[in-house]
This record gives C-alpha cells, structure tokens and sequence, in this order.
C-alpha cells in the first residue's frame, strides 16, 4: 500500500503551520517507514499526480471552529469531489484535489483529513500551548488512519475485493 501524508499550511502564521509540525514528527515515526510525507503552503493542482498515485491519502491541515487542539478526522467523499463547474486556481481544497486527480490522472487514493482546531494565526512560528499539545495526537491519528486499512492478502482485503 503506498501512503501519502501532506501538512500544510502557512508556518508563519502560528497555529496555521500544524500540519508541517505534524509531517515533521511523522518524518521520523518508524511506523511511516516507506509513506511519502511532504510539507506544503497549501494544496495546489500539482499535487494531483501524487494523489492518483497513492492508496492512501492523509491531509493535515489546521482548522478554524473547533476549540483550540481538538483533532478531528474526515473521510473526503468521492462523490463530492465532482469536475463539473469546478474552476481550477493555483489553490484547491481537498474535495478539487481529489477531484483533479481523477479528471487527469483516472484515479485518486483514499482520502482522509485530520485536522486541528487553531487558537491563534497571528505572525509567528510557534504554536499556542493547545496547539503544540495537539501534535503527538494529531500524528497518532495519521498513523491510526493507516494501521486502520487492510493490508493486501488480509481477509478483510480479500472480503473488501469481492464485495
């Protein structure tokens, strides 16, 4: 199975730069060993091919709304990532990058959006105290997102295969 991990964000602006804090610990888990994990400003339409690539896609990104630390994943649904009336920019969301990948490339990898509930996105490289506090969760949940698929050849797989 190939995964792809992106943090992304503007690590110049606080708690906004989660998703690089995130994909930097990651960088050195063993349990990762063979994932790509990349670090980005945003999502852009680049990045298509490395989704239509991938089994598994991991988005972590920073989120306004939820109390400040709280992690929180979501699935990016298929069927919401239509091209039609889609305008492509240098910026995407997860849904249009998903969305692109398939457009271009014919397929797109599972994808998955951890995300952490932000304090401050004042100028700064640091990470409110919540925030900060959030990155070995946030991290686990990556990893709990991967351990979570089956593994080719497992029963589950197999079951998953013939459905």
């Amino acid at each position: 199975m190939t995964v792809l991990v992106i943090g992304y964000g503007n690590p110049l602006r606080s708690d906004d730069g989660i998703g690089w804090h995130v994909a930097g610990r990651l960088a050195t888990d063993p349990r990762l060993e063979g994932a790509t994990i990349l670090q980005r400003h945003q999502l852009t339409p680049e990045l298509a091919l490395d989704v239509s690539h991938a089994d598994l896609v991991v988005l972590v990104d920073a989120r306004s709304g939820p109390p400040p630390g709280t992690v929180a994943t979501e699935h990016v649904d298929p069927a919401a990532a239509q091209t039609s009336g889609t305008t492509w920019s240098h910026h995407l969301g997860p849904a249009s990058l998903v969305a692109l990948a398939r457009e271009l490339y014919g397929r797109s990898g599972d994808v998955h959006v951890v995300s952490i509930g932000v304090g401050s996105l004042e100028l700064g490289e640091t990470l409110s105290p919540a925030v900060a506090a959030a990155v070995e969760p946030a991290a686990d949940a990556v990893v709990g997102l991967i351990e979570a698929r089956p593994t080719p050849g497992s029963p589950s797989a197999a079951g998953v295969a013939g459905a």
